[in-house]
């Protein structure tokens, strides 16, 4: 049995991760925005051990979550499934003044991760939309750039892999890797998507449990547990390094080596 956190994991791929995950016997933790969703997480998931809580789009807010983590922990696996996409027409703010696809979908796995002990396993969803991302580190708030959500997208898919890859080169004891679930009928892939929840979470789960070779490796960029090659940029060790401490300065919190 291993204990495993799913951020993201009230709905869509990260509950039927969750599902599929406590139905086999593992002590499973789920995450929510809210209360009210951390309800509908427990009806949803009632093999679930127990829910944390917390809006990503919060810096003091995610702090707290992994505290909440930390106590409810120590966790073998964390799965990063959390995400917001990019259909916005403008760029819109949190209450911490950064553009909140980054902040949700970049930062939030980031402190988590910095914040929580290291587990055994470590695995980040990013999307196929990475190969269109571009590292613009000068700009992640798009305050020099005309607005471009599905780039603003992009982007933040590109640094979770770039996140992924930078914690496998740093914690050799972690296995980390980047998963893209594919195109998945969910409130976030809309009813125009190609694949259903099953498809979209499966390689999570092989990569959270199994003890194949196949699995336990790290620095790969996964999809239908098939590695492939990620963006270019994703393996430049210098951009790596440029994220994490662009994700330092504006958080406040510093990456553990």
């Amino acid at each position: 049995m291993a204990t495993i956190l799913i951020t993201g994991s009230s709905d869509g791929i990260g509950r039927h991760t969750a599902e599929v995950l406590a139905a086999d016997g593992h002590r499973v933790t789920l995450h929510a925005r809210n209360d009210r969703r951390a309800e509908d997480a427990r009806e949803a998931v009632p093999g679930a051990h127990g829910v944390i809580v917390g809006d990503l789009a919060s810096l003091s807010q995610t702090r707290e979550l992994a505290a909440q983590a930390v106590e409810a922990g120590p966790f073998d696996v964390v799965i990063h499934n959390a995400g917001v996409g990019g259909g916005q027409s403008a760029p819109q703010l949190t209450e911490d003044g950064l553009e909140r696809i980054f902040q949700i979908n970049t930062l939030a796995p980031y402190v988590l991760t910095a914040l929580m002990p290291a587990p055994s396993r470590l695995i980040y969803l990013t999307s196929g939309l990475e190969a269109d991302g571009r590292a613009r580190l000068d700009d992640p708030q798009w305050q020099s750039r005309q607005w471009d959500g599905m780039q603003a997208y992009s982007d933040s898919k590109l640094y979770d892999v770039m996140l992924a890859f930078a914690v496998a080169r740093l914690r050799p004891g972690t296995l980390s890797n980047a998963v893209d679930p594919g195109w998945i009928r969910t409130r976030l892939g809309g009813p125009g998507a190609t694949d259903d929840l099953p498809e979209g979470a499966g390689t999570q789960v092989w990569l959270a449990t199994s003890d194949e070779p196949a699995a336990t490796v790290t620095g790969r960029y996964f999809k239908r547990r098939t590695a492939l090659r990620a963006n270019p940029q994703a393996y430049d060790e210098g951009l790596q390094d440029r994220l994490l401490a662009l994700c330092a300065d504006l958080t406040g919190v510093k990456l553990p080596e």
